[in-house]
């Protein structure tokens, strides 16, 4: 697989235009493919003014390949290898909003690294937003690409759903608004001192 320096890998400091992050902690967004993690993530730190990274967006650049072309040519055990080593580097960078891949936080050393320098938050949303909001972008998602959705999916969030669980706090994303969703995580973000505010 081709493969770039860390040096590729997006640089953190604040948000371009913005007063510096006041995030004492990076807050990682964790939970399956549609509940939202990129939209909110955005938000959040736009609203937070800290920098915003999409954990596949980073392991895309590191890459060079898509990640549908990764599972194509090297299957998923090397893209989850590729996504381990991206996401670790991206917790040792200055804190900021990360938006983890599906499978990302499902990984027990991806789990253990996030919970000892991060803060979490389980975007939970049921199986019919998440139909809904996948169908969008099915191509780009290898996973489902394997069969029904529907019935994938399902059998994702029994799986994964008592792994996301472990994540440091929940909010159920429904369909709530993203502005609503930020709000929470903004409160809890706050209530657990990640925050200056």
């Amino acid at each position: 697989m081709p493969s770039r320096s860390s040096a590729s890998l997006p640089r953190l400091g604040h948000a371009p235009g913005t007063a510096p992050t006041v995030l004492r902690r990076s807050a990682v967004l964790v939970g399956l493919m549609g509940a939202g993690k990129t939209a909110v993530g955005r938000r959040l730190a736009q609203t937070l003014g800290a920098p915003f990274v999409d954990a596949d967006d980073a392991i895309v650049e590191a890459a060079g390949m898509t990640i549908p072309d990764i599972f194509e040519v090297y299957g998923e055990a090397a893209f989850r290898d590729v996504e381990r080593r991206v996401v670790a580097r991206l917790l040792d960078e200055p804190p900021h909003v990360l938006a983890l891949g599906g499978g990302a936080f499902v990984d027990p050393a991806t789990r253990a690294r996030v919970k000892a320098v991060a803060f979490s938050v389980w975007l939970k949303a049921d199986l019919d937003t998440l139909v809904q909001r996948t169908a969008k972008r099915r191509a780009q998602r290898p996973l489902l690409m394997q069969g029904d959705p529907r019935l994938i999916l399902s059998a994702l969030m029994d799986r994964r759903h008592p792994l996301y669980a472990e994540a440091d706090a929940t909010v159920e994303t429904g369909d709530q608004p993203p502005e609503a969703i930020v709000a929470a995580t903004l409160a809890l973000l706050a209530e657990q001192g990640c925050t200056d505010a």
